[in-house]
This record gives C-alpha cells, structure tokens and sequence, in this order.
C-alpha cells in the first residue's frame, strides 16, 4: 500500500510564502516612514522655529519628545502585540503616528508640537520591533537575517526618500506640507489589516495558555538576563555610531570641502546608499556564516573604517570613503531583527525587540551631542576615530553575552 501522506522536504522549508512577502512589505514600508518622518524634522527645524518664532534649541526638544515617545511606545505596544497579536497592534501603531505626524502640519507653537512629536513617536517605536517579529515569524529560519535587512533598508529608503523630498517637494508644499504627507502610512495600515494574518508560529505558541507579562521574560534568569544586557549595548552602540556620525557629517563636509549644503547632502546620500548595501549585505552574510561570526567582522571593519576615514582629506577618498564605512557602521542593522527573534520566546519577542532596540535608540541618541561637543572641542577627525573604542566594546559584549541561534526554531 502506498503511503500518500504529504511529507515536507528542506526545499518546501526554504519557500517563501505569499504570506511571508506580504509581511515583510507591510513592515518595511512602515519603518520607510518612520526614516522619513525623523529625516525630515531633522532638515525642517530651522524653517518650523523660524515660521512659529522659536529658537533652534527649543526646536531640538520635539527631537527629544520623539525618541522619548518611542521607547515608552516600545515598551507599551511591544507588551500588547506579544498579548494581543502582531497585525491588530501593528495597525494600531501605524495610525497613530500616521495621524500625529499629520498633526504636526497643523501646529501653532511650541507645545503643541511637542505633544505632537511625543505621541508619534510612541507609534514609531512600536513599528520596529513588531514588524521584525512579524517577519522573522513569517519567513523560514534559512532566510530570517536577510528577511529582517530588508526590514532595515525600510529606513535607508525612507532617509533618502526624505532628503529628495527636501529638494523637490518641500519648496512647493512648505514644513506642514511635509507633516500632512505622513497620512501616507494611515493606508498603508489599511492594506496591512486586510490582507496578513498572524503567523501560525504566534497563534500555536500563544494558543490556549495564559497571558503572561512579556517585560520579566526579558531577565527571567541569568542567561536570558546576561542576553539583554549584550543586546542592550548592541543597540545603543549601533544607534550612536549612527547619529553621530550622519548628524555632523554634511556640516563637517561643508566646512572641510567647502561643498555648501547640496554638495554634502550629495556625500552624505553616497554614505546612506553605503550603508543600505552593507544592511543588504549582512542579511545575506548571516544566514551563510551566522550571526556571531558576522556581527564580528562588522564590527571590526567598523571601527577600523572610521579610524581610516578621519583621516582623509580630498573629495574622491572621502566621497568613496564614507559609502565604505556606512556599509559597515550600520549594516549591523539587518541583522538585530533576526537575531532578537532567535533570543527570546513568542511571548515576549516584539517586547525584546522594540524594549531593547529603542532604549538603544535613546541612549545612542546622546551620539549626537557627545560627538558635537567632541567636533567642538577636538575636531571632526579625532570625535569620528574615538567612535572606534565603542565597536571595540560592541564586540567584546556579542563574544561574551551573545550566544549563536542561526537555523534555530523559534520557541
């Protein structure tokens, strides 16, 4: 008797579903807006505190607000997707900053705008770390790192698509014309809700057993706890580097090179394109070698590229410079989806996403600062070479804190 009962081969395991692609769209597209959105206040605080009469340094405080919003929206939506489900709580996260950044458009002052930011920004914080557990639970564990590098090129796309709308559509429409275009997400909301369903992995783990509070899971014992903490330095380490680095790197261009603000914003687009290769990259790399072995030789090539590139000083080593070390600074970016969906269980994975990347996101944000009151002090060159002791630190914590789940089934 021939038995025709359907067996699943490693090819079947390898397939990406319709449902898969269609996850990973939905999150890509909302991290593409989030990129977009802090892009932007970023090139339109000087016009918005000029037209409403305010100080470039009372402008900075919506910045604050932003991120501040986003790490309380990482710990509240993260929390209520690990209860409630990923595509309901997506949707949700989604709105709200789809219609705050709208409302951005339509402030008359410094705190209202406040408010504004604030509350997008718990929408932005909740996106990340949902959107990468919803691909990493949808994709097969072969290719989850390069699943979650596509999330990440989401923001890339985003940056660049900010910094085009600057030129071409910002002299039409003016900074509230810019705000109203963060309607755009609220569509895309629309879509994600009718057409993804929960993983099966999420309904299976979560079927029948009681609710349990996700943020203890992230210290439930000494690994879980030693994980976190290894992740929480990743993060913040990733995040620094970033904003250190993009925030002073067109002015420094402009004083160094005298090539005026379009001509280092055409530098700064060559390093953003650099980094959206390495993301690309290290999705790839990861799910060939693992996680480990990559973010080790990332991390080495980071802080040896940013050692090399403070000290070039003509046009071609600088433009071909700065798309090398962004391919390594920050194309760590795609692969902390996969990795944080591999250290923690169902219950509690989009809270260890969203928790762990956006306090990082908080803390990394100070790269800004530190490194402007370095710029100020020493110079551009020995601020960027010092970011270098911080990759050192990013490996020896992923060596000792950060175990290797590559292939692993996500519990």
């Amino acid at each position: 008797m021939n038995d025709t009962t359907p067996t699943t081969t490693a090819a079947d395991a390898d397939v990406v579903s319709p449902k898969a692609w269609k996850a990973l769209w939905g999150s890509a597209v909302g991290y593409c807006m989030d990129g977009f959105d802090l892009m932007i206040l970023g090139f339109m605080i000087v016009a918005i505190t000029k037209d409403l009469s305010l100080t470039p340094q009372e402008g900075s405080w919506w910045v604050w607000a932003t991120t501040t919003g986003a790490v309380a929206g990482g710990f509240l939506f993260g929390s209520l997707s690990d209860k409630y489900g990923r595509i309901k709580v997506l949707t949700w996260t989604i709105l709200l900053f789809a219609v705050f950044t709208f409302a951005c458009g339509l402030a008359q002052g410094f705190w209202d705008m406040l408010i504004y930011r604030f509350i997008s920004g718990l929408g932005l914080g909740g996106e990340f770390g949902i959107g990468m557990a919803l691909v990493a639970e949808a994709w097969p564990a072969s290719k989850r790192a390069r699943a979650s590098s596509y999330v990440g090129l989401g923001w890339q796309a985003g940056v660049l698509a900010a910094t085009l709308a600057v030129w071409f559509i910002m002299p039409l429409v003016g900074w509230r014309g810019m705000f109203m275009i963060g309607v755009f997400p609220a569509f895309v909301a629309f879509i994600i809700r009718r057409t993804l369903h929960e993983p099966d992995i999420f309904i299976e783990k979560t079927k029948d057993k009681p609710s349990e509070l996700a943020i203890p899971l992230l210290y439930a014992d000494t690994e879980t706890t030693k994980r976190s903490i290894g992740m929480l330095i990743l993060c913040s380490v990733q995040n620094f580097g970033y904003y250190g680095v993009l925030i002073w790197l067109p002015s420094y261009l402009d004083k160094a090179l005298k090539l005026g603000i379009m001509g280092s914003s055409t530098w700064t687009a060559v390093t953003i394109i650099g980094m959206a290769l390495g993301i690309f990259t290290f999705g790839h790399v990861a799910d060939r070698i693992g996680r480990r072995p990559s973010f080790f030789i990332w991390m080495i090539m980071a802080a040896v590229t940013v050692v090399v590139y403070s000290q070039l000083s003509s046009r071609g080593a600088l433009l071909v410079g700065g798309a090398v070390m962004g391919f390594f600074i920050n194309g760590m970016l795609g692969g902390y989806g996969a990795l944080m969906s591999e250290l923690y269980p169902t219950q509690a994975r989009a809270t260890a996403q969203n928790v762990l990347f956006n306090c990082g996101r908080f803390l990394g944000g100070f790269g800004a600062v530190v490194v402007g009151y370095m710029v100020n002090s020493y110079g551009f060159q020995t601020a960027v070479a010092l970011l270098a002791v911080l990759y050192i630190i990013d490996l020896i914590a992923m060596y000792f804190l950060i175990p290797e789940k590559m292939g692993a089934e996500l519990e």
